[in-house]
């Protein structure tokens, strides 16, 4: 019957709050829309009609352009990212605004001239109101048993019933005063019943000598330095230890102050200590045969204090106090100290100083001896012998060309041709006129026709002839580089072209400067190898091969070469020793050029006497062997 109540209660609330909200929301639009009409005297631009057709654009972007057209004041929340896609006609920027604060939730200040459009944030509804009803609390007061059923009950109540009928006052913090309770406890004795109610509830309770018990927040009582808890009566936090005749400690401890817990096990193995800070918090613990100082570090294990020992007393306090904090220098074998602290986790670095001392390749570490301690098992961790990569390359470039020009040709030059030229092993010769005329006087001596003469510029020009060219390049570097890092080497060569430039100076003597610029250029072969070593000796390989090479000059002497270039990337993984081969640079070239006479230049036989052509087939191949070796 009870749940059917709180049922219909909370319908008829959830109701009545939709409405209220519905009415707040028609309220504010009007009140909006009168704001704009009051404003549009002093801003004309309000009352202005737009034609607009928007795809996309930002409520605050095209609240400003709306602004920045109709010359108006207003200040737009820079978080507003909703899209809009609209198309507004023949309306007014009162109605566009006001149509937006409906679409998009938003609302409008109004300071002078000024609107502020900002997101419209709702209210939160009203709390429900607290109704009183009996509370199902009973107290044995022979055996000292307190019972308690509690659902959502106020902790005011609850504590005003509970002293008034056990006669025990019970107290909470003034912050708690609109708490309430949900728990059912039977029969369970008076301090460990408040004890367990107020952790159900996120609280904590601290019991004094005079029968008084005070609830506060958990939060809070973990921090708090409470002296009536600790030394003016019993702690509901119980703490059970146990030893073995000697210096073993079995202890166990749920939620209790950190300083009681040392109190207790101090006293009970009769140690000494001085306290530089009084530890703070609380804690909980469960171990079993450890000896002190194994207790201490568990005990100050994730807080900000630690312990030291000089002679047979614990100092105890803060990790940052002069007489608590360490010093030591730790030397680092194999790896730089140059970016080791870069590497050293954050956490493990908070409340410690470090700094490099690169003369011994050391760090020196200041703060608490326990965070020490786990900085120097890291370092030792990662100082380790950093392999070296020995890679040999060979780097084999064949070039093979094959030319074949053959023909005839004849004209009239500026000037006698005097003869010459080769006719072993190849056939490349010029007849001037007085060759070519001996050769007519031999053919017109046996009378049959009579040729004539050539004129004395008139030339003939002979070529038949085979070339045949094989280079082969062999280069053998050897590269050597640390694990991770890499290794480069560059081979190229750089040549020289003129660049000449001409300025005319005016004035009353025109006067016309020259100067030339001899510029580089470079043809290069560049390798790039980074290795990686893994733990079996599997080596992984990023490779980068480019290589580029001159060719002709396309504008004559002293003009920019041309270049031509081949590159290829390449991640493998070898052994340990294992030679490897990449190739596929390779580079074909086929060129054939004629000229001659038309018609006669294509038939067969005759076309050699009426034509010249000129083949050329030029191939190039790169291949590369790479060997990588690990040294230690």
């Amino acid at each position: 019957m009870r749940s059917y109540i709180k049922l219909i209660a909370f319908f008829f609330f959830s109701v009545f709050t939709t409405t209220v909200s519905h009415a707040q929301s028609a309220d504010r639009f009007i009140s909006i829309e009168s704001k704009l009409k009051e404003l549009a005297n002093e801003s004309p631009g309000l009352n202005e009609k737009v034609e607009l057709s928007v795809n996309g654009v930002t409520v605050q972007e095209f609240i400003r352009g709306l602004a920045a057209t109709n010359n108006l004041n207003v200040s737009v929340d820079g978080n507003l990212n909703a899209k809009i896609f609209n198309n507004f006609s023949n309306v007014t920027v009162t109605d566009v605004l006001l149509f937006l604060c409906k679409k998009y939730d938003l609302d409008i200040a109004f300071i002078g001239n000024i609107m502020s459009v900002t997101q419209y944030v709702t209210a939160p509804p009203p709390a429900p109101k607290y109704v009183s009803r009996p509370l199902k609390i009973t107290y044995d007061k022979n055996g000292n048993l307190l019972s308690m059923d509690l659902s959502n009950d106020s902790l005011s109540l609850v504590a005003k019933e509970i002293t008034r009928i056990s006669f025990n006052n019970v107290v909470y913090s003034p912050e708690l005063a609109g708490k309430v309770l949900n728990g059912y406890i039977q029969n369970v004795p008076f301090g460990s019943a408040l004890d367990k109610l107020a952790f159900a509830n996120g609280l904590r309770v601290s019991a004094t000598s005079d029968k008084f018990y005070l609830i506060e927040k958990d939060d809070a009582a973990k921090n708090s330095n409470s002296t009536a808890s600790r030394n003016n009566g019993p702690s509901t936090q119980a703490v059970n230890l146990k030893t073995n005749g000697g210096n073993l400690i079995t202890l166990e401890a749920h939620n209790s102050p950190i300083i009681d817990v040392l109190n207790t096990v101090s006293a009970q193995l009769k140690t000494d200590y001085f306290l530089f800070t009084e530890p703070k918090g609380n804690t909980s613990l469960n171990i079993e045969n450890v000896t002190y100082d194994q207790f201490l570090n568990y005990l100050f294990n994730g807080t900000d204090y630690t312990f030291t020992k000089s002679g047979e007393i614990y100092l105890i306090g803060d990790r940052s106090i002069e007489g608590i904090r360490s010093t030591k220098v730790v030397n680092m074998k194999y790896r730089t100290v140059d970016k080791v602290i870069d590497y050293i986790p954050a956490e493990l670095k908070k409340g410690v100083e470090i700094k490099t001392f690169s003369d011994q390749n050391s760090l020196i570490l200041s703060g608490s001896a326990p965070r020490i301690q786990e900085i120097e098992t890291f370092l030792r961790d990662i100082d380790r012998v950093v392999p070296v990569i020995c890679i040999e390359v060979m780097i084999i470039d064949v070039n093979n060309s094959h030319t074949v020009a053959s023909g005839i040709k004849a004209g009239l030059g500026s000037k006698p041709t005097p003869t010459s030229g080769d006719i072993f092993p190849t056939l490349d010769l010029n007849l001037g006129a007085g060759a070519i005329n001996s050769i007519i006087d031999g053919i017109n001596g046996f009378g049959v026709v009579n040729l004539g003469k050539v004129t004395p510029n008139f030339y003939i020009s002979l070529q038949l002839l085979e070339q045949n060219g094989d280079v082969k390049i062999n280069s053998t570097p050897l590269l050597s580089t640390l694990n991770g890092n890499e290794a480069k080497m560059s081979i190229g060569e750089t040549r020289y072209y003129e660049e000449s430039n001409t300025n005319v100076i005016p004035g009353q003597t025109t006067t016309t400067v020259q100067s030339r610029t001899f510029k580089p250029l470079n043809a290069d072969f560049t390798m790039t190898i980074n290795p990686i070593v893994s733990g079996d000796e599997q080596i992984t390989l990023t490779i980068a091969v480019k290589q580029s090479s001159f060719t002709n000059q396309s504008g004559g002497k002293g003009s920019p070469y041309n270049t031509t270039s081949r590159d290829f990337q390449s991640l493998i993984r070898v052994k340990n020793q294992e030679m490897i081969m990449l190739g596929g640079l390779d580079n074909e070239n086929k060129n054939e050029t004629s000229s001659g006479v038309p018609i006669l230049s294509r038939i067969p036989v005759i076309k050699w006497f009426f034509s010249s052509r000129n083949k050329t087939k030029t191939k190039s191949k790169l291949t590369i062997f790479i060997k990588p070796t690990v040294i230690y």
